[in-house]
């Protein structure tokens, strides 16, 4: 049987030519990006004001619609508006003709990409929202185009040269509808003050569904949390410790307030032959790693790996109220 030929070490010339091709192309891109951010600090900052207005005022739903490599921008758009607040929904601009006309509702607004704007496919779709009155607006490279002038708002995307050495396959435009349509929902995001709380509530699926889970969701409570006061021996608080299985054992003054924790770290740093005979005050870390009850999932983890440790006591109004170790999160699919 042949041996596999060992895979190449060096770059070849045409390894560095694919390199350099794909460096011109995020130029390319990178620039039609800059031009877009150039023209909302002048004539396009206001359509998009206007914009952003006409969607947050409708009754309805935004109605993304497109076809070709507009179309394809064009649903990833509305899936954005959905998942952060606007509800949305995409109709392919051929499919509009033939039926599905009769998704889109006098209360909507009508968000058309294309690039030309004479995509005919559109025409059936502008006739619609004239005669029902439905809010259009036109995401265009040609405020003279048929679309932009049947639009009540206009957002003009400035030229830009495709990232095709040919400049005709749809890249940079195709990025910078993509860009315009991001801005505009979390504009909206913003406006509406969208919270991480709201976020979860449509995202209760998958990782980002467990990121978005609250620590008191995930938190051990009653008298599953290792708790000890002030004056505790050490020989009492390791049988705390090792009953509870945290590696740790929160420690509390009279009034029940979190004042300080034990750790299975504090006993190696502290390890003395008279260990067990001291006071927990004596061992104790003082200024103990806490969470609240409403700290989401993904910002419990951020603090247990940004402090190197694998336990963190839930607190309300400074007593202690719960646990959540590393492998809760685990568990939960955060981590």
């Amino acid at each position: 049987m042949a041996k596999p030929k060992p895979l190449m070490t060096k770059s070849s010339g045409r390894d560095d030519g694919a390199v350099q091709s794909a460096l011109r192309t995020l130029d390319a891109e990178a620039g039609g990006v800059a031009a877009l951010t150039a023209a909302l600090k002048s004539d396009l900052g206001p359509s998009f004001t206007a914009a952003s207005d006409l969607i947050r005022n409708a009754k309805g739903r935004v109605i993304v619609t497109g076809l070709g490599k507009s179309g394809h921008i064009g649903r990833k758009v509305a899936a954005t508006f959905a998942s952060t607040g606007t509800p949305a929904f995409f109709v392919h601009a051929a499919e509009a003709s033939h039926g599905d006309l009769g998704m889109i509702t006098a209360d909507d607004v009508i968000l058309a990409l294309s690039w030309s704007g004479e995509q005919p496919e559109m025409r059936n779709l502008i006739a619609y929202a004239a005669r029902f009155g439905i809010p259009l607006i036109a995401m265009t490279a040609d405020k003279d185009s048929t679309l932009s002038k049947a639009a009540d708002v206009q957002l003009t995307l400035p030229k830009a040269r495709e990232a095709c050495p040919h400049n005709l396959a749809p890249t940079t435009s195709s990025l910078m509808m993509l860009a315009l349509g991001d801005a505009l929902a979390i504009a909206l995001l913003e406006g509406r003050g969208f919270t991480s709380t709201d976020f979860s509530v449509l995202h209760p699926g998958g990782k980002l569904g467990a990121l978005l889970k609250y620590a008191r969701d995930l938190m051990h409570t009653g008298d599953t949390v290792p708790l000890k006061p002030l004056g505790t021996k050490m020989s009492d608080a390791l049988v705390e410790m090792t009953s509870k299985g945290f590696g740790c054992v929160g420690i509390v003054d009279r009034h029940g307030h979190l004042v300080g924790i034990v750790t299975d770290g504090d006993l190696r740093r502290q390890m003395r032959p008279d260990l067990l005979t001291l006071s927990v005050d004596e061992v104790m870390t003082k200024t103990p790693k806490t969470i609240g009850r409403d700290t989401l999932a993904g910002e419990a983890l951020e603090l247990l790996n940004a402090s190197k440790i694998t336990t963190l006591i839930v607190t309300d109004a400074k007593k202690p109220v719960g646990i959540i170790h590393l492998h809760d999160l685990l568990r939960a699919g955060v981590a």
